[in-house]
């Protein structure tokens, strides 16, 4: 017999067949791929696979020296990379509509407090990711480009290639967006318990020099771009300390009675 002085368990009653949670699974995938053609087929009928592309070269462009312009190397690059660009752009843009197809699949299995702890940081993450790459692209990219330029050998011709551009783009966009993602990874461990807020304060020095290392390696050779990578990530593992703090006390188990 059911001890009426203990609470009952908030998923009783929810489990569904496995091969229920297959078709689920299957509707939630076709979901997120209609939504990413729609807004491709949005973005090939404006602005249009080469004007996108002409807006993610802006920044380089406008560095270049007066009369040099990108090349094509490849016989097919200058369809196939503005196409690309649309693809990506397109699965960007749908990131928060794919996230919500992943958390309309996974919610009803979660508890109250658990849901507290993840919806939160999906949305946090996406904005943190988005926040990044605007960075990189409005701020990083319109340092770095005229630095380099500044540093090319009177005797070079500059005149990058579109797809080498492209790849370049992605990996920037890719290492400020996980970058910004400091918070993130802060609250993670320390609601697991993997660390404590004592050991994340004490922990700044070597953050700092870790951060400082990745900032070299991910950003273009000029100390504008080291900086302004390694800035944001020191206040934002500072901003996951004090958030931290929060989900600690706000995501708590409730505690049952006995």
């Amino acid at each position: 017999m059911t001890d009426p002085t203990q609470k009952e368990d908030e998923l009783a009653g929810t489990e569904q067949p496995f091969v229920q949670h297959l078709i689920e699974l299957r509707d939630r995938l076709l979901r997120s791929i209609y939504g990413i053609a729609g807004v491709l087929a949005v973005l090939l009928f404006y602005p249009g696979p080469s004007k996108l592309y002409d807006l993610l070269a802006m920044p380089l462009v406008k560095a270049l020296p007066e009369g040099s312009r990108m090349i094509a190397v490849g016989v097919v690059s200058p369809f196939l990379v503005p196409i690309k660009v649309s693809v990506l752009a397109a699965m960007a843009l749908s990131l928060p509509w794919i996230l919500y197809q992943i958390w309309a699949f996974v919610a009803p299995g979660l508890y109250k407090h658990e849901k507290k702890l993840v919806l939160p940081l999906v949305a946090a993450s996406t904005i943190l990711f988005y926040t990044g790459a605007a960075f990189c692209y409005f701020f990083v990219f319109g340092q770095a480009f005229p630095a380099i330029q500044k540093m090319a050998p009177m005797s070079v011709a500059v005149s990058p290639d579109i797809e080498a551009y492209l790849d370049f783009v992605i990996t920037m966009f890719i290492a400020f967006g996980v970058a910004f993602e400091v918070p993130i990874a802060v609250v993670i461990l320390a609601r697991m318990g993997i660390v404590t807020i004592a050991q994340l304060k004490s922990f700044r020095t070597y953050f700092v020099v870790g951060a400082a290392a990745v900032a070299g390696l991910v950003t273009p050779p000029d100390p504008v771009s080291m900086v302004a990578l390694l800035i944001p990530m020191v206040l934002l593992y500072e901003l996951g300390i004090l958030a931290a703090k929060l989900f600690i006390k706000h995501t708590a188990a409730p505690e049952q009675d006995v």
